[in-house]
Parts: structure tokens; C-alpha cells; sequence
């Protein structure tokens, strides 16, 4: 069910994305969770965006060393500014039970890393909205309240002449 929901492109463009900062390519004939699964791309990621944000990577193949550095990656990317709805269990990575809440968490960390002033980084994600305030004068801004919207729509000119629904009543 959830590998329905995986988009091959977007973790295609995470990778690129993710190569290019690190300068490192993902291990070749492996899977792209696969290649993540330890958590040391991970935490090279992180560490490239906000250095030493993540102290000690565990280079060790012990399952729970592994995971430690997923869970480090998480608590320094959340840190970094990617809010806790974005982010992903460390076991929907390690034993591959939602990989698109993976590559949407690193998805907003590339979404976040464009707000930052000194990221100079490959564009990955959307780009953040900012604030767009508009300041009318008091003129226009009667004048809008003068103006019945399309929206609103119009009574101009109804009635109900003319209307007939059914059968009329036969009073006898």
C-alpha cells in the first residue's frame, strides 16, 4: 500500500540532490533506501547543510548504530528547521515501511535550506512562500466595499413570477 505512494522521480532528484551537496555518489547496484539505511549519507547531508550538527557518525554496521545515526539525523534536521510534521520514523527507513515519508522529510530539509543565507546549494523542493503585503488607499478600499463581487452574485431583478413546480393544488 504505502509503496504505491513512492514517486520513483522525486527520490530520483533527492538523490542528485543529495550526491551533489555531500560530492559523494550513492553506492552503485544499491537501492535508494538501501544506500540511506545506516544513516551516514544521512548525517553527511546534514552536516554539509549545518556543520557539526550531528558529532559523531557510527561507521559501524551493528543494527542499533545504524539507527542512532538515522535518529541523530532527525533530531538535527529538525534543529535545522524542518518542522516535526515533515519528518519520518527511524524504522520507516530501516526496515522500509514508508519510504516516501523519507524523501518527503528530505524533500522540506531542501525546502528549508533555500531559506538560509548562506546556503548556495542545488535548488531541491519548492521554494518557500514569502510575505506579499499590499498596502490601498483609503479611496480603493471604499471603493471595494462599494462593488458587489462575482462571488457574492445578484439578486438584481429576481422574482419568483413565473415559477411553477408540480401540479397546482386542486381545492375542490
Amino acid at each position: 500500500k504505502l509503496q504505491g505512494k513512492r514517486d520513483p522521480q522525486k527520490e530520483a532528484e533527492a538523490q542528485a540532490w543529495i550526491e551533489e551537496l555531500i560530492g559523494e555518489k550513492f553506492p552503485g547496484g544499491v537501492a535508494y533506501e538501501d544506500a540511506m539505511k545506516d544513516g551516514i549519507i544521512l548525517c553527511k547531508l546534514i552536516n554539509v547543510l549545518d556543520p557539526g550538527s550531528v558529532k559523531r557518525i557510527n561507521e559501524q554496521k551493528m543494527p542499533f548504530k545504524q539507527m542512532e545515526n538515522v535518529g541523530n539525523f532527525l533530531t538535527a534536521v529538525q534543529a535545522y528547521g524542518v518542522p516535526a510534521s515533515d519528518l519520518f520514523q527511524t524504522v520507516d527507513l530501516y526496515e522500509r515501511r514508508n519510504i516516501s515519508a523519507v524523501t518527503q522529510c528530505l524533500v522540506a530539509l531542501g525546502r528549508v535550506a533555500q531559506t538560509k543565507t548562506d546556503y548556495r546549494g542545488p535548488i531541491f523542493g519548492p521554494k518557500p512562500s514569502e510575505e506579499n503585503i499590499r498596502l490601498f488607499s483609503e479611496e480603493t478600499l471604499i471603493e471595494g466595499r462599494k462593488t458587489t463581487g462575482m462571488q457574492m452574485g445578484t439578486n438584481k431583478l429576481a422574482t419568483q413570477a413565473g415559477q411553477n413546480f408540480g401540479v397546482r393544488r386542486q381545492v375542490t
